[in-house]
C-alpha cells in the first residue's frame, strides 16, 4: 500500500554541488545547491536553482558565470556548512579552508579542492517561484588528474566518492552496478532470471 502526499519535491537522489561565483580578485561566495543538473548535451547546457534571497543570486545574475564544483566524502562538511551559512555573514572559502582557483574561460573562482570544476555562463534566467533557474552553457571542465587512469586515460568517478543529497541526508556514492547498455549485453536479464529459478 502507498499512501498519497502532497505534490513536492521527491527526485532523490540529487547532487550536492558548491557553487562558486563572483570574481577571484573581488567578492567571491561559495552557495550549496540540490537543484541542478544537465539539460542538453550539444551545446552543453545545465542548470541551477537559486533563491532570489540568497547571497550569491545577484552575483551570478550581474556576473552572467558560476562554477559547479563537484562534491565530494572530503568536502562533505563543507558542502553543509556553505549551505546553511550566509556569504554575507562570512568568507566560506576561508572558513572552510578552501582554495579559490582561477578558471580557464570565466572569471568566477573555482574550488580547488573540488575533482571537477564545471565553468558555466548564462544563456537565460526564468523565475518560476521559490526559485529562479539560471540556464547555462558549460564553457570549461577542469578534472583532477586522479580521477584518470594511468593507463587508458579514462575518468573514474568511483575515486572521488561523490556525493548525493536525499530528502536532507548526504550519501557518499557507492557500489558500481553496472554500465550503460550492460542490460542488453550478453543477455543478462534471461541469465537473472535463469539464476532466480
Amino acid at each position: 500500500m502507498k499512501q498519497n502526499w502532497r505534490a513536492g519535491t521527491m527526485i532523490s537522489p540529487v547532487p550536492a554541488v558548491m557553487v562558486s561565483c563572483g570574481d577571484i580578485d573581488g567578492q567571491k561566495n561559495i552557495i550549496t545547491i540540490a537543484w541542478t543538473g544537465t539539460i542538453c548535451s550539444e551545446p552543453a547546457m545545465c542548470y541551477i536553482s537559486v533563491r532570489k534571497e540568497r547571497h550569491s543570486y545577484d552575483m551570478i545574475r550581474k556576473s552572467g558565470e558560476f562554477v559547479i564544483n563537484l562534491t565530494t566524502r572530503a568536502l562533505a562538511r563543507a558542502t553543509d556548512w556553505c549551505g546553511v551559512r550566509s556569504g554575507r555573514d562570512f568568507d566560506k572559502f576561508e572558513y572552510c579552508g578552501l582554495t579559490a582557483e582561477r578558471c580557464n574561460n570565466v572569471s568566477a573562482p573555482a574550488i580547488a579542492e573540488s575533482p571537477i570544476n564545471i565553468e558555466c555562463k548564462v544563456k537565460q534566467v526564468f523565475e518560476l517561484g521559490s526559485h529562479d533557474m539560471f540556464i547555462a552553457e558549460v564553457v570549461g571542465v577542469m578534472i583532477d588528474d586522479t580521477l584518470l587512469d594511468a593507463e587508458s586515460g579514462k575518468l573514474d568517478l568511483s575515486r572521488a566518492e561523490l556525493l548525493g543529497y536525499a530528502h536532507g541526508e548526504y550519501y557518499a556514492l557507492g557500489e558500481k552496478l553496472g554500465t550503460f547498455g550492460w542490460t542488453v549485453k550478453g543477455s543478462t536479464i534471461k541469465k537473472e532470471k535463469r539464476e532466480k529459478r
